[in-house]
């Protein structure tokens, strides 16, 4: 069992979480569910935040929203000081409807529409990071049709390859987003510094990909993005002020799993900035993070319901449940692992491992391949740990299933935040 937050075993010998009995969540929710501990979302913020400001003279850290974004969750991240990046007309207008300050929003993307572009403008978001000369060109066109300025963060490609799956990796050169150094990435800066009624450069982006345990990376970035800052003032005599080292701390699926605490990560990150600013007599920038699964992650669980139970004598058990890929493609996209518990038998010890299936008309719609659990029945309750970054994000409605409704809970009370969607809601767009 991942031991997260509130997450606890309670009296009854249930599954708990931010004071709730999950298995009174289920009669009065049902399944599939997805549950978030708002304690430990607030708390994550928090220590993100303090971290910085006892690592780094000048600093921000910024939610990353892919990993989960709801008007709620946009309203929490406000309220706890941090800014929001997004990285599309619909996560911008999420942001916006929850009343999140505009000049907080970070927008990202590699295509990014001209319609986006515009909303984003319009909305006077605080910047929009580029990914390409061609988007350069358009952010130029409609800046200067509308008569506005727009602040932008240049993504670059540090060339840093990051211990993770190489579908999470994005600093490495062979990637879709952001410039290429150095040339493509100079001629970024000269097109940009050549507008300056329209464009300000307020500095560089990078992100090398995601749930990565690992320092070194992370500082071999540092120092490669340190470098390029001082070629630019070289070349061209302007000095930006702010680096964006994006996001990437991996978390715990599973309790083997061991990575830095966010305290570790920041202040080793904070470092090598700060001695990487000092080799290149560079002034040292304004740093911005932008943690999204480490916030997220394991603040969620959840829940299904077991179904039908099949044996294959000497191969496997498979367990079913009444979810899957619709509500967590991570297994079936790259791989990931996870760990759970019969949440109405937590108080139970494991007796055999089972292969937890999901509904989907899919072979490869496995949740977890290897999970050790007590003899399970028809009616059993299961949770799923670590599911509260790219599970809802990533939900999708195959088969033509509803998404699963999302709880906040905290001191014993929960209150929906996203409504289950209904059959009606299915078909709600079809002609």
């Amino acid at each position: 069992m991942i031991q997260a937050g509130t997450i606890q075993v309670n009296g009854r010998g249930h599954l708990e979480i931010g004071g709730c009995d999950t298995v009174d969540l289920v009669e009065r929710y049902g399944t599939p569910l997805y549950v978030m501990d708002e304690e430990l979302l607030r708390k994550n913020c928090r220590r993100f935040r303090n971290a910085m400001r006892q690592s780094y003279s000048r600093g921000q850290v910024i939610f990353a929203g892919k990993a989960f974004l709801v008007q709620a969750m946009a309203r929490l991240v406000a309220e706890e000081g941090l800014g929001l990046d997004v990285v599309s007309g619909g996560e911008l207008y999420t942001a916006l409807k929850a009343g999140f300050p505009a000049e907080q929003i970070y927008f990202h993307g590699n295509n990014k529409s001209c319609t986006e572009l515009e909303e984003a403008i319009d909305a006077g978001m605080g910047r929009i990071i580029v990914d390409s000369i061609m988007e350069l060109e358009d952010i130029i066109a409609l800046a200067k049709e509308k008569g506005k300025k727009v602040s932008v963060l240049l993504r670059l490609k540090p060339g840093v390859e990051a211990h993770t799956h190489e579908y999470i990796q994005t600093g490495q050169e062979d990637s879709k987003f952001g410039f290429a150094l150095e040339d493509e990435a100079l001629e970024g800066v000269r097109l940009t510094l050549s507008a300056p009624d329209q464009l300000e450069l307020a500095g560089f982006h990078c992100h090398i990909g995601s749930q990565i345990f690992q320092v070194d990376p992370f500082r071999l970035a540092a120092q490669t993005m340190l470098q390029f800052m001082a070629l630019v003032r070289e070349k061209t005599g302007f000095v930006v002020s702010q680096l964006n080292m994006g996001g990437g701390l991996g978390i715990r699926y599973r309790n083997s799993d061991e990575p830095p605490s966010i305290e570790t990560f920041v202040s080793n990150l904070a470092t090598a900035v700060t001695n990487a600013a000092k080799e290149n007599d560079f002034p040292p920038p304004e740093l911005l993070l932008e943690p999204g699964r480490s916030i997220c992650g394991e603040a969620g669980i959840t829940l299904y319901r077991v179904g039908v139970i099949k044996d294959i004598p000497g191969i496997r058990r498979y367990v079913s449940v009444d979810g899957g890929m619709m509500d967590n493609i991570r297994p079936a996209l790259y791989g990931a692992d996870y760990e759970a518990v019969l949440a109405n038998k937590a108080d139970r010890e494991g007796e055999k491992h089972v292969t937890v299936a999901g509904k989907a008309c899919e072979s490869g719609d496995i949740i977890i391949n290897e999970a050790f659990l007590p003899a399970v029945e028809k009616g059993d309750l299961l949770a799923v740990f670590s599911t509260g970054a790219y599970c809802y994000s990533m939900a999708s409605n195959y088969n033509r299933n509803p998404r699963p409704a999302v709880l906040f809970v905290r001191g014993g009370k929960a209150r929906i935040v996203v409504r289950r969607e209904s059959y009606e809601n299915l078909v709600a767009l079809d002609r």
